[in-house]
């Protein structure tokens, strides 16, 4: 071995980073650091590791509590179950597709399965007529006699469909997706960003239904063969993390937790110093790196580099003393309470509204619900005959989750209540089994509009000063297909700069 190499290895040996926020993005790049020798402490305010990767025993069954799925965009998650031994445990999800309630005059219906972000190819599909009716029908056909746009574009996604489909597409179709995938409103989605590739192909096509139908084709003719075929996955009560309609999805048999619990594993075998109930509480330069001030040492943690992969909030209060041009400030991030419950109910075993329902906002309390022993053949087999999950999701955008003020029993019984109008059957208060409740203050969509520059302004600002990097989802984006390559790229920023200094 030569010396140069000699002297790095021990250089490595002897310099820490410490990585502030134990979510998935905080182990990554903790993993990442580990993995050429670096020293590295990661710090987690709460009890456990994970962030929106949470299972939990209700009724005596092992479930997601938080996210349920991944997108399979890239095959970076599936890529790295297989580098944790977990590739024999990725799942499917049953193909059944979402359903959409409160809509005027039907109640529900399946949600046609022919869009993009609910907007159809085809307005007078029945399946899309028995929601918007005949008049609606007609008014979206108006979209295919009006000019497309030639100069410039709509940035809007609301402002898109409602000048070319009109309202009742909007209300009835998009706005249920965005709500209770993105928990935005449509008028604040970036259609550049949520659908890649719209606005120019309605220039090709010279109408909306048209560039849908083109997207669809392509989309088409780049799936793998075993992926599934809906253009809206059944996210419904998995808000944080959820993937943008138009991809695939997969989950984990036994829970998504257990993908934390291989990176914890692996990064304590590589002696990483894994601290829960630590948080850190202030940030400050020194001559050879930075000291960590944590709520539980009273001498700071001396590092070389820190890698701060907090929520948005918590991130910029950390940062904004030691970075220069980034306050404390944050838009206000959807909060969104997920109840999960386990009841008695055989007359769901026939999945009577498939494997999801998504809601018209403003037409129920709840914005959706997932029937997690229909979706995931794991739940199904892990429960007794005649048991069901479902969890049903509250809060969106500028909309405090209906529950925020109830304690657990009362949420639960308002779940159960909302989950039998939304499932068209009728749950007892006597048929619930158990239930759990998770809060979550979910990162702001990636796709909402102006949302981009904020946070490039942001990690610009972070990056100007040596030795500190920022990652977690409101800096990526949501979803593991985002988050997990943003965590190892900065880590890799970060542990290089560390190494090579000097």
């Amino acid at each position: 071995m030569s010396e140069p190499l000699d002297r790095l290895i021990q250089h490595a040996h002897e310099t820490r980073v410490v990585v502030v926020g134990g979510g998935v993005s905080g182990l990554i790049a903790a993993r990442e650091c580990a993995k050429v020798g670096l020293q590295v402490t990661v710090l987690e305010s709460s009890d456990v590791f994970g962030g929106v990767l949470r299972t939990a025993e209700v009724g005596g069954i092992v479930l997601d509590v938080g996210a349920e799925s991944y997108a399979t965009r890239g095959g970076i998650v599936r890529g790295l179950l297989g580098e944790l031994g977990l590739a024999d445990a990725v799942v499917t999800p049953n193909p059944a597709g979402a359903w959409v309630a409160g809509v005027p005059g039907v109640g529900a219906a399946p949600l046609p399965k022919g869009g993009v972000l609910g907007i159809p190819d085809n307005p007078f599909d029945p399946a899309v007529r028995r929601i918007i009716g005949w008049s609606g029908a007609w008014r979206a056909y108006v979209d295919r006699l009006r000019p497309p746009l030639t100069i410039g574009h709509t940035l809007s996604l609301g402002k898109l469909v409602r000048s070319r489909l009109g309202a009742r597409v909007l209300d009835r179709l998009v706005a249920p997706v965005t709500s209770g995938v993105y928990s935005a409103r449509p008028d604040d989605i970036d259609v550049d960003l949520a659908a890649p590739g719209l606005n120019a192909a309605l220039t090709r096509t010279g109408s909306l239904t048209g560039a849908v139908a083109e997207l669809r084709a392509r989309r088409a003719s780049t799936r793998p063969a075993d992926a599934p075929a809906s253009d809206v996955p059944v996210v419904a009560g998995a808000a944080p993390q959820a993937p943008a309609p138009g991809g695939a999805v997969e989950g984990i048999a036994g829970g998504m937790s257990r993908l934390v619990d291989a990176l914890v594993t692996g990064l304590t075998d590589a002696g990483a110093d894994l601290r829960p109930g630590v948080r850190a509480e202030g940030l400050h330069r020194t001559d050879d790196g930075w000291s960590v001030s944590t709520s539980a040492d009273a001498e700071p943690i001396a590092a070389r580099a820190v890698v701060v992969a907090l929520p948005e909030g918590p991130a910029r209060a950390l940062l904004a003393p030691v970075v220069p041009g980034l306050d404390e400030g944050e838009p206000v991030a959807p909060v969104v309470e997920v109840v999960t419950l386990v009841v008695n109910a055989p007359e769901l075993d026939a999945a009577p509204r498939g494997t999801g329902v998504l809601t018209v906002p403003g037409s129920h309390v709840a914005k959706a619900l997932t029937h997690s022993s229909a979706k995931w053949e794991w739940v199904r087999d892990a429960t007794e005959p005649g048991v069901h999950v479902v969890r049903v999701s509250f809060g969106a955008q500028g909309e405090e989750p209906a529950t925020a003020s109830l304690d657990d029993a009362a949420a639960a019984r308002l779940a159960l209540a909302e989950a039998s109008a939304m499932l068209g059957v009728e749950l007892s208060a006597s048929a619930l089994r158990d239930s759990h409740r998770s809060r979550y203050v979910q990162s702001q969509p990636a796709a909402t509009i102006g949302r981009a520059a904020v946070t490039a302004a942001a990690r610009g600002a972070v990056r100007a000063v040596p030795g500190l990097g920022v990652t977690g989802a409101w800096v990526s984006g949501t979803g593991l297909a985002q988050v997990i390559p943003d965590a190892r790229d900065e880590a890799d920023r970060v542990r290089s700069a560390a190494l090579w200094r000097g």
